[in-house]
């Protein structure tokens, strides 16, 4: 019977944790994306229409070889190739729907790449959000790891 209750209890644990991690709110915050010299962080907020913006607060590799702070140069919008790289606006518009229990309706935009594509995210585990970019059906996912 014990067994019985502890693994009931750990299920409702279990449940509960993901529901929280699936609240449209619970994206909000700041997010250890990449590794090494690929390293960034990015800040989400929730704007005032309900949707969710996420700008790069951090990355490893925010200086050029003379020192001076990259910018965006591969921005398709010639007005945004001077924002330093750690200031880039990479979504806007993000929604969360509540039915599918993930957050759409954005565009991410890649500044390595220059590329914008189709955006998706979802929690995998607590604190785990993973996003997706796709454009004509192929894609690619990343983990964020958020920050306590």
């Amino acid at each position: 019977m014990k067994k019985l209750l502890l693994a009931v209890s750990a299920l409702l644990l279990t449940i509960g944790l993901s529901a929280q991690n699936n609240k449209a709110g619970n994206i909000v915050g700041t997010y250890d994306c990449g590794t090494g010299i690929d390293a960034y962080k990015v800040k989400i907020t929730e704007q005032s229409d309900g949707t969710y913006k996420g700008t790069v607060c951090w990355t490893a590799d925010l200086y050029d070889e003379n020192g001076k702070i990259k910018t965006d140069t591969k921005n398709p919008d010639k007005a945004l190739r001077n924002v330093p790289m750690d200031k880039v606006v990479i979504f806007t518009g993000l929604k969360y729907d509540a039915e599918k229990q993930h957050w759409t309706g954005a565009k991410i935009y890649d500044p390595g790449r220059g590329i914008r594509v189709k955006m998706t995210a979802k929690f995998e585990g607590p604190g785990k959000l993973v996003v997706r970019g796709t454009v004509l059906g192929i894609g690619e996912s990343v983990t964020w790891i958020k920050e306590k």
